[in-house]
């Protein structure tokens, strides 16, 4: 009778519900309980709430509960169903579990917060002994009772990345709030429908209230932000990360073609001194400094390369639009005029896109919330081994940054 007590307080039963049975199992190290509800108890219907007259039972079902002792907890009960005059039969709700799932609602929190710590489901599995489909069932859970209970209110400011899923050109586009720092949206690939999808199962008020999209210069998301948002191209803010990234490249590219042609002539001046230029000049590390310096004031291509990289980032510093562009236009005839053809290749590119990046004098906004959520998605598919099926990876995605209420009720 004790025990019976003990574990009715422990799932907070309440009428008409009580534990009838407790049975220890010492050999297989478990306890079961069997509940029963009280003959003539009232139901009512778990989707309308209107009271309902009984149906019939369904059979028995059976609820891993947390340990007893480190003796596995079972819970047993036959459910009863109503027959709603609306809803037709229905399986009433019982207070210790949620839906159709085969954990108490104790249980489930506990492997949710083990999946957090964990972020890892096999070691989640092996320190509960479950099942990883079973562990996994209540991540897609969480995460479905999460965006039904996520407050939908306006994104004033987004991110706009691509994450790769797997080896080859296999991407999913992640869709970010910048204020929150939450995945707010995952679709597979990186096309334009990708993006698109994101902004149509949006309300038009939702739309409106969207001011910026922060982005790198991939076509197929510029097309889905001009068609899917009112002045979808005034809207769009390229990260000067990425813009920077492009001019690296170019002055690695005139490095290469420099140093091949120097080595042949017997001048190893260039030679290992490729991530010299890839700093910018207050970042440049202390033992580096002597040596660069006497690169950088030399008449070589690489030098000159590398001072208009590092002259196109005083962009970022006006706040007006008008200087900016102005400044940009100086820029732009001095790089055309370098005869180093990468270099003219970016400016070209650059000059391109110009609406995008001066719109960072109206919205000083970078990616780099986006891209710190990214390193943490790469952190967990480091962990698990990666992911064979891209709906799991997008379950996972949403789970660890989606920002979501995940726990049962």
């Amino acid at each position: 009778m004790k025990d019976i007590r003990l574990y009715e307080q422990i799932l907070g039963l309440d009428k008409p519900w009580r534990v009838a049975e407790v049975k220890l199992d010492v050999g297989a190290e478990k306890v079961d309980l069997w509940l029963e509800h009280s003959a003539g108890a009232k139901w009512c219907c778990p989707k309308c709430g209107r009271d309902s007259k009984g149906y019939d039972h369904s059979g028995e079902r059976t609820w891993r509960h947390l340990d007893t002792c480190q003796f596995k907890t079972l819970i047993h009960a036959r459910v009863p169903r109503v027959e709603c005059e609306q809803c037709g039969v229905k399986q009433v709700k019982v207070p210790w579990a949620e839906g159709q799932g085969g954990f108490t609602l104790l249980m489930e929190r506990l492997i949710i917060d083990l999946l957090q710590e964990c972020k890892n489901i096999k070691g989640v599995c092996k320190i509960l002994d479950i099942h990883w489909e079973s562990c996994f069932r209540v991540m897609k859970q969480a995460v479905r009772r999460g965006q039904l209970r996520k407050q939908v209110l306006g994104t004033r400011y987004i991110g706009v990345d691509e994450k790769a899923f797997r080896r080859g050109h296999n991407y999913v586009t992640l869709v970010c709030d910048l204020q929150e720092g939450t995945v707010e949206w995952v679709a597979e690939d990186r096309k334009v429908e990708s993006l698109q999808s994101y902004y149509e199962q949006l309300r038009p008020k939702q739309r409106e209230e969207i001011e910026a999209v922060v982005m790198d210069m991939w076509p197929a998301y510029i097309k889905a932000t001009r068609d899917g948002l009112s002045e979808g191209q005034e809207k769009v803010v390229f990260d000067r990360f990425h813009v920077m990234k492009e001019l690296n490249m170019a002055v690695d590219m005139v490095r290469k073609q420099e140093n091949r042609a120097l080595r042949k002539e017997g001048d190893d001046r260039l030679k290992k001194t490729k991530y010299f230029w890839l700093f910018s000049h207050e970042n440049l590390p202390e033992r580096y400094e002597h040596s660069f310096e006497k690169l950088r004031r030399s008449e070589l291509k690489t030098a000159r390369a590398w001072h208009l990289k590092e002259l196109l980032r005083h962009l970022w510093d006006y706040k007006r639009m008008g200087w900016a562009l102005k400044f940009f236009d100086q820029w732009y005839r001095r790089a055309i005029r370098s005869q180093l053809e990468p270099i003219k290749r970016v400016a070209r590119k650059l000059q391109r896109h110009l609406y995008g990046i001066v719109a960072y004098c109206k919205y000083p906004l970078t990616n780099g919330v986006t891209e710190g959520l990214n390193s943490k998605i790469m952190a967990v598919k480091r962990l698990v081994g990666g992911f064979r099926n891209i709906d799991n990876f997008k379950t996972a995605i949403y789970f660890y940054c989606g920002g979501l209420e995940l726990y049962p009720r």
